[in-house]
Order: C-alpha cells, then sequence, then structure tokens
C-alpha cells in the first residue's frame, strides 16, 4: 500500500505541473524582457549614464510591464490550448512550447506593454516627452532582442532537455547492469538539471520515475535484491 500511494502521488502531475509551467514562463519571460529593454534602452539612449537607463528600465517594469507579464505568459497558453494535442494547458514537449511561443502573440503583447508604459512614466514625470518619443521611435531594437532572446532560451532548453533525456537513459543502463554507483552520478546531473528547465509533462514523469527507482535502490541499503511487491513497483512505472 505504501509503494502505491508513493507512486500515485509521484505521478499526480496535473494540477501542479500547469502551475509550475506558468511560474516558468513568468520569471522567463521576465529575464528576457528586461534583457531587452537594458540592450535596448542602451542603444536607444547611448548618452545616458548606467544610473539613468537602470533608472527607467525599472520604471517601465513597475508601471505596466511586470503586471502585464501574465498577460503575455496567459498568450502562451491559451494558444498552447488551441494547439492539437494541447487540451489541458499543459505542455508535454518542446515542439508545443516553441510553437505556442511562435505563435501566440508574445511580441505584440510586450510591444503593447511597452507602449503603455512609456505613457505612464512620462504623465507621473519620470521621463521626459523627448526620451519616451526615442524610445518609441526605437521600440523594435527592443522587441528584436527580445525575440533574440527568446529563440536563446528556447535553445538552451532543447539542449538541457536533450542532457537530461541521456542522462536518463545512462540511469536505466547502470540500473540494468547493478551499479549504484553509476545510477548516483546520472541522478545528480539529472537533478542539478532540473531547476533550469520547463517542466515539461513526458520529461516530468521520466525524471518522477528515476527518483522513485533511486530512492528504492538507495533506501534497500543500495542493495539490488528487491522484495517482489517492489520489483513489480517498478514494472509498473515502465
Amino acid at each position: 500500500m505504501e509503494l502505491e500511494n508513493e507512486l500515485e502521488n509521484k505521478f499526480e502531475l496535473n494540477v501542479n505541473l500547469e502551475k509550475e509551467q506558468k511560474n516558468f514562463f513568468d520569471t522567463t519571460l521576465g529575464k528576457v524582457i528586461n534583457s531587452g529593454l537594458d540592450f535596448g534602452l542602451r542603444a536607444i539612449l547611448p548618452d545616458m549614464i548606467e544610473n539613468q537607463i537602470i533608472n527607467i528600465k525599472d520604471a517601465l517594469f513597475e508601471n505596466g510591464i511586470k503586471d502585464g507579464i501574465q498577460t503575455a505568459v496567459d498568450s502562451i497558453i491559451d494558444f498552447g490550448k488551441s494547439v492539437s494535442g494541447i487540451f489541458t494547458g499543459k505542455f508535454e514537449n518542446m515542439s508545443q512550447v516553441e510553437t505556442a511561443i511562435g505563435n501566440g502573440g508574445i511580441i505584440d503583447t510586450v510591444s503593447d506593454l511597452i507602449d503603455k508604459s512609456l505613457v505612464k512614466v512620462q504623465q507621473k514625470g519620470i521621463i521626459g516627452y523627448q526620451v519616451k518619443n526615442l524610445i518609441t521611435k526605437g521600440k523594435d531594437i527592443i522587441l528584436n532582442n527580445v525575440t533574440t532572446s527568446l529563440k536563446n532560451e528556447m535553445k538552451f532548453q532543447e539542449n538541457s532537455i536533450y542532457e537530461i533525456e541521456n542522462y536518463i537513459n545512462n540511469f536505466n543502463d547502470f540500473f540494468n547492469n547493478k551499479d549504484f554507483e553509476g545510477m548516483t552520478k546520472e541522478y545528480n546531473k539529472i537533478q542539478d538539471k532540473l531547476e533550469k528547465v520547463i517542466p515539461l509533462e513526458n520529461i516530468m514523469r521520466e525524471i518522477s520515475r528515476t527518483e522513485i527507482v533511486y530512492n528504492l535502490i538507495k533506501n534497500n541499503g543500495n542493495n539490488f535484491n528487491l522484495s517482489e511487491g517492489e520489483i513489480e513497483f517498478i514494472k509498473k512505472i515502465n
């Protein structure tokens, strides 16, 4: 019964996974927009000093962009739900993520957020009309850099997930060869990468499986002579 409960809990990903994916998009999109603004403002306003650029960027974030990031994230999720195979709002693989990001209207949303935040910071007297006008005219520089940063992030995610898949394959080989030391090395590599990747449904299920198998062996004194119940348990999660 204890093993069955562990299996059920480990694979009950639906609610938490959707929330974790949204949190990932929030954080990642925030970093991407921050990078785009930082690069763009420096190019648009070359005569301004470092602190002035930072103050303008922070003001734009606090006056519309920060709160509006959720709108951009929602556009990703909503488009994802309309893509074939994504019925629950949870992304299963990178192909679905890239499709949603490429077609979910993110850049248009970011463009609107910049326009609205510029109006607010000018009305508050944080920037003058001339600076607002310069940023508006140079907005494409910001948007192009946001696009580039998004592409770089997607490439990083692809590479990271590819590496995790290799670690999982290696882990399985070491398990089949009853090599606990090898399993431990691959398990630690998986855990190190885990915090940096988008929690996709398919890969998270595979990672959960490695955690269950690893802990079964570890709790058995690193001994591969498992009980019949434990062996059946492992077969069930393959």
